[in-house]
């Protein structure tokens, strides 16, 4: 937690997000009939772990492995001069042709749609998909754009005031998802 917030409660703990996770990839390989031209790309940076999981979900049940890529949106923000003076750049890394490919797009928060369509735009740059299909671990609202994702680990309504963090064990050393509250200090 930040210094200008504060706990407001627990939402989902780690056995909430596997079974979340696990529903997902049962929604996928449902949707997609299978898991033929299917690739998994994670918006860095939490996306990332969350689309290495659902592969694993998915090889669990299908025995198939797909590929998954990270994509990192930083040059393709709209609000790239309010995010930083100088923002850092990772590496795009996706070791394959998205070409004709059903993309699943992964992050974890959907909010306002702009990391969202970042992502599209930057996916579009690196090739034609058949498709672009968005699974989310949380869905907050408050959305600014016309962007929905087909894939939700859970729906959780929310005030401008609060925040939403997914912590996973990659990247925060524990898996849970807490609302949080901002105060003024």
């Amino acid at each position: 937690m930040g210094k200008n917030t504060r706990l407001k409660k627990e939402i989902v703990d780690a056995d909430g997000i596997r079974r979340a996770l696990t529903r997902i990839a049962h929604e996928i390989i449902e949707r997609n009939k299978g898991t033929e031209d299917l690739v998994l790309i994670g918006i860095r940076t939490r996306g990332v772990p969350l689309a290495r999981r659902l592969a694993a979900r998915i090889k669990e049940i299908e025995g198939v492995e797909l590929p998954v890529g990270v994509l990192d949106i930083t040059l393709y923000r709209d609000d790239l001069s309010r995010v930083a003076q100088q923002p850092i750049v990772h590496r795009t890394e996706i070791p394959f042709d998205i070409n004709g490919k059903k993309v699943i797009l992964v992050d974890d928060v959907l909010y306002t749609g702009r990391t969202v369509r970042a992502a599209m735009d930057a996916l579009i740059d690196l090739g034609r998909p058949q498709a672009i299909q968005l699974a989310i671990m949380v869905d907050r609202g408050h959305r600014e754009l016309p962007i929905r994702a087909d894939y939700v680990g859970k729906n959780l309504p929310t005030s401008q005031k609060e925040v939403v963090s997914v912590n996973l064990e990659e990247t925060d050393e524990e898996d849970i998802i807490l609302l949080l509250e901002k105060v003024n200090r």
